[in-house]
């Protein structure tokens, strides 16, 4: 997002200050992506902040994982300068072209929830757009943006809190369910739910929201407008605005694991809100190409399969991972130390799994977890890096085995982000293929 940020804002005439506390050799792959717009940015300031670079500023654009209370954002707003993100700029280009906005936030299943409800709505309109969080930037796309185009955008928590001062909100918000989460960057559990509440909060009595009936923490909270519930039945069909619907949605879509059932409800319910009829739903569907890094079926080496769930960044993403196979289950787990609750992430990891191979620096606190589980099942080990990880996962394999990785945790640390990791456990799927062969 940064760097198309930047792309628009200089090509809107600004006079841009890039300023990042990494260091160059840290933002190769930035700086190339902007390569000759370096050329007219006004002042490039790496590996520090300094004053200077914002004491004049007009406009604050950071990077939405920046702490609120960061010294320099803080500086910006007693100096009265707006803050924002890149989806805030883009925020404003829809709403300045007459783009209608749906935003996906939640917990646990956003990103494929948007995903499904994109699909939706580009098979049945032949047009949409997807962009926010996904990882996708649509300020390169703004002017190709029609009046009344449907945009979906998948909003965390992080982009949610800098979005305090966009006016109005969106046309329809879905808020896929609430647990605990990203403690380390909200402090508090009040602050992570006012997070995700504030799309709710900045649409008016013409907006519709989409809330989970089946999820107590979220279903109740308080809407402005039109409200409209999707959930389960008790034999797991979907439920949508409260009609049954007994389709093979798993079958249709790809998607693989029970937990997709209401994500796939979410979307629906939804695109049936934006006008989208029930019976015109299943081409949506069936057109629907699952997630990369989200229970990705990565290959099959000597009748073990791999799959890469590394998108997988809470414990209840990774405990719907793990009810997902039959099959017995070598787990990679662990990460970057969000704040979340793990005690559950390892009960359910010392009954479903065979192996578990934990990861960075949540190992330690897992393993703490395993050890005082007086029933468990599963064996542990704790790996050095990635590639000792997948090393002990394989050597204690054998075929009919599943090599899971769904950490349940962030890749901090170890890693850029979930696709560096999951780019990583295809890499080394592919080295114990080539080793194997030799």
């Amino acid at each position: 997002g940064g760097v198309a940020a930047a792309k628009y804002l200089i090509n809107n005439g600004a006079a841009l200050t890039i300023t990042d506390a990494a260091a160059e050799e840290q933002l190769t792959k930035s700086l190339d992506e902007l390569g000759d717009y370096l050329d007219v940015v006004q002042e490039l300031s790496l590996g520090r902040h300094r004053e200077e670079d914002f004491r004049e500023a007009k406009l604050l654009v950071v990077n939405p994982a920046v702490l609120p209370d960061n010294e320099w954002v803080q500086y910006s707003r007693r100096n009265h300068v707006p803050v924002t993100t890149e989806l805030g700029l883009c925020w404003n280009e829809l709403r300045f072209v007459g783009a209608k906005i749906s935003a996906v936030t939640g917990s646990n299943g956003k990103s494929t929830t948007a995903a499904l409800l994109h699909s939706l709505l580009d098979t049945y309109f032949a047009r949409a757009w997807l962009g926010g969080n996904l990882g996708g930037s649509l300020l390169p796309d703004v002017d190709r943006i029609r009046v009344s185009d449907w945009a979906v955008l998948e909003v965390s928590s992080f982009q949610s809190h800098y979005l305090d001062s966009v006016e109005p909100g969106p046309h329809v918000a879905i808020v896929t369910n609430f647990s605990p989460n990203h403690l380390d960057w909200h402090c508090t559990l009040e602050h992570y739910r006012a997070s995700k509440q504030l799309l709710l909060d900045r649409q008016d009595w013409t907006g519709i929201a989409v809330l989970n009936a089946d999820d107590p923490p979220s279903r109740d909270w308080p809407v402005k407008g039109e409200k409209r519930l999707f959930g389960l039945t008790s034999d797991d069909q979907l439920l949508v605005n409260g009609e049954r619907i007994d389709w093979p949605v798993l079958e249709w879509t790809g998607l693989k694991g029970r937990h997709h059932l209401a994500n796939i409800a979410a979307a629906m319910t939804a695109a049936q809100a934006i006008g989208v009829p029930l019976e015109a739903m299943e081409a949506g569907l069936r057109k629907y190409t699952p997630l990369p890094h989200r229970l990705q079926r990565v290959g099959e080496l000597a009748g073990r399969e791999f799959y890469n769930d590394s998108l997988a960044t809470t414990p209840e993403s990774a405990i719907a991972a793990l009810h997902a196979f039959d099959q017995p289950i070598i787990l990679l787990a662990g990460g970057y130390d969000k704040g979340s609750d793990l005690e559950p992430f390892a009960h359910a990891m010392s009954n479903r799994c065979k192996q578990v191979v934990l990861m960075g620096v949540t190992g330690e606190k897992l393993a703490r977890h395993l050890d005082a589980m007086p029933h468990r099942t599963a064996e542990y080990t704790v790996a050095d890096d990635f590639k000792h990880a997948l090393d002990l996962a394989w050597s204690g394999s054998e075929p009919g085995d599943v090599i899971l990785l769904s950490p349940g945790c962030a890749s901090y640390g170890w890693f850029r982000d979930f696709r560096e990791r999951g780019e990583r456990f295809t890499q080394e799927f592919q080295r114990l293929c080539g080793e194997q062969a030799t």
